[in-house]
């Protein structure tokens, strides 16, 4: 076993990924931390943390997993990596509770957009990691539920477990060869980090509405504001439907809530014929289907 890891170590490396020793049958490091550093070999300049000691050397790889069958670790920033993981609910969830790959899946159909064809683990729980590179000059870092409910992202700053590790339930295998795609340029846009737009403190603010219902329609018009392209439509229509609640409990008024999203739009490079068409269907959508509704 410690020659078969110390293998798929050394195939990692050579895909210019950055592997590093993970415990045996575990996911955690297998290298000392800062308090236990005593300043020697890779630390002699001063403690080196995992990411930092991350390599491609197979001279260094073989010397790491000489004696032991430590797991694989892959740093995904040095490694020019994006990884999105894809769990399994908890197993005292309720059983209706959609996994991160069907959320996933939903995601994508919103979006408009195919699940991409890209290098594809499964864990042993059932769960995936998807593996894409990431665009030049984007320093993208670790997110949780971003993109969805039990959909996690690995980047600058994370790591995840190599094909081939084991835990005390079963390996990570591959499901799909393929080399890692370019990161979509669709779901690069949700996982950038957000600018704040200028044109925001001049936007309109409701006057009568509750605090609540006022920093929904705040976060809803900054959401459609700073989509991308490929989800501006979709963000939009999402972000009516929410608001659609509160025009249904009078605690917004439908012309506010339209005039918020049409700006929305219109910032993030929607025309406004778009906009009023997917503002329209929205509201009235959710305004039908809010048990809630006290509008005539």
């Amino acid at each position: 076993m410690k020659a078969h890891l110390m293998n798929a170590a050394l195939d990692a490396a050579e895909r210019g990924w950055h592997v590093f020793p993970l415990r045996p049958g575990d996911k955690r490091p297998a290298l000392h931390g800062e308090t236990a550093c005593q300043g020697l070999g890779d630390c002699a300049g001063g403690h080196r943390k995992w990411e930092d000691r991350a390599t491609t050397d197979p001279d260094r790889i073989r010397r790491a997993w000489a004696d032991h069958p430590f797991n694989i670790g892959i740093a995904t920033g040095p490694s020019g990596l994006v990884v999105v993981d894809l769990d399994m609910p908890k197993p005292n969830s309720s059983t209706d509770t959609p996994s991160g790959v069907t959320t996933f899946q939903a995601l994508c159909e919103r979006a408009g957009q195919p699940v991409p064809a890209t290098y594809r683990t499964r864990t042993p729980s059932g769960g995936h990691h998807l593996y894409f590179t990431t665009p030049p000059r984007a320093r993208l870092t670790n997110s949780a539920g971003k993109l969805g409910k039990h959909i996690d992202t690995r980047a600058h700053g994370g790591y995840v477990v190599a094909a081939e590790s084991l835990n005390p339930t079963g390996r990570y295998t591959v499901t799909d060869p393929t080399p890692p795609a370019p990161l979509p340029e669709w779901l690069y846009t949700l996982l950038k980090p957000r600018q704040a737009l200028r044109a925001l403190t001049a936007a309109p603010t409701p006057l009568r509405a509750s605090r609540y219902a006022a920093a929904a329609l705040k976060a809803e018009r900054a959401a459609v504001a700073a989509a991308g392209e490929g989800v501006r439509n979709w963000t939009l229509v999402r972000a009516a439907r929410a608001l659609g609640r509160f025009v249904a409990s009078g605690d917004l008024s439908r012309t506010e809530v339209e005039e918020a999203l049409n700006w929305g739009g219109l910032a993030a490079g929607l025309r406004e014929s778009e906009c009023r068409a997917a503002i329209t269907s929205a509201l009235n959508w959710s305004i039908a289907n809010n048990p809630t509704s006290r509008t005539s």
